[in-house]
């Protein structure tokens, strides 16, 4: 169980449109190294399954309104999580990472600009998703994070 460094964790509304977007690329990751967990609205009742999974760096993918174009990635600084990411889900991120600190290394928090709340995933957002599963899968993925 605890020999995969990295562990992606998808937050999302699978009823909210672009909310949906961490879930979903959660559902559709794959990667060599990586364990992929799609959490839905609820990340804090998968505390014990990520603390069994003993990954070195988490990676978590939301929805978040950063007031950029629909379908931008950011890596968000961990102290403007609650400025950026969306409330639709139970508990505040921030509360989710300070928890996950205690026992994970690196916390990198990715968000995705939504479109619209309503109905599936947007165009501009699906697209984001499918070039961040593919930056993910890279060697070099957080310096090419942090360049875009």
């Amino acid at each position: 169980m605890g020999n995969h460094m990295n562990l992606l964790i998808g937050i999302g509304n699978r009823f909210g449109g672009d909310d949906f977007i961490g879930s979903w690329v959660a559902r559709n990751f794959e990667a060599k190294g990586w364990l992929s967990l799609d959490c839905g609205t609820v990340p804090e009742n998968f505390t014990s399954e990520i603390r069994r999974f003993k990954p070195e760096r988490i990676v978590i993918v939301d929805a978040a309104d950063m007031g950029t174009e629909p379908g931008e990635i950011r890596i968000i600084d961990e102290e403007k999580i609650d400025r950026f990411t969306l409330s639709t889900h139970s508990i505040p991120l921030s509360v989710f990472v300070g928890y996950l600190k205690e026992f994970v290394k690196e916390i990198v928090i990715i968000g995705i600009q939504p479109k619209k709340f309503e109905g599936n995933l947007s165009e501009e957002v699906r697209r984001a998703g499918e070039k961040l599963i593919n930056i993910l899968k890279e060697k070099d993925w957080m310096e090419r994070l942090q360049k875009l």
